[in-house]
């Protein structure tokens, strides 16, 4: 008996089909989601302390490194619920196939790049 298994299950050697990566970077925002609403949660708290830590998140707001936090919290929820939004159509039993998770996946992506660009482009 032959064993068909597979041997090598090192991540980064397998092709992924582009649906299981659409999958995969939705998981992933949602992770980015919750780590971001902590911090800005933590930084709600922070202005509303005092007058002194009102004027410190405010100051925060020229700093390219804030700029880059919110970016990435609006570029994860953007990805997050365009691929939601997939997730529906799916189960109300379009682009169940193959092509048509590839051609939802190759939405996805573009919807969301188009729409984190502009958002990027109002935050900068």
């Amino acid at each position: 008996m032959t064993d068909k298994r597979p041997v090598n299950l090192d991540l980064g050697t397998i092709d992924l089909p582009l649906p299981a990566l659409a999958s995969i970077t939705h998981r992933i925002s949602g992770v980015i989601l919750v780590a971001g609403a902590a911090i800005l949660l933590w930084l709600l708290d922070e202005s509303l302390a005092s007058e002194e830590g009102f004027n410190a998140v405010m100051s925060l707001g020229d700093s390219v490194f804030f700029k880059l936090i919110v970016w990435g919290v609006l570029a994860a929820l953007i990805y997050h619920s365009v691929a939601g939004v997939k997730h529906l159509i799916m189960d109300m039993g379009f682009g169940e196939t193959l092509e048509g998770g590839i051609s939802m996946a190759k939405m996805v992506f573009g919807i969301s790049a188009v729409l984190i660009i502009m958002v990027g482009a109002l935050i900068w």
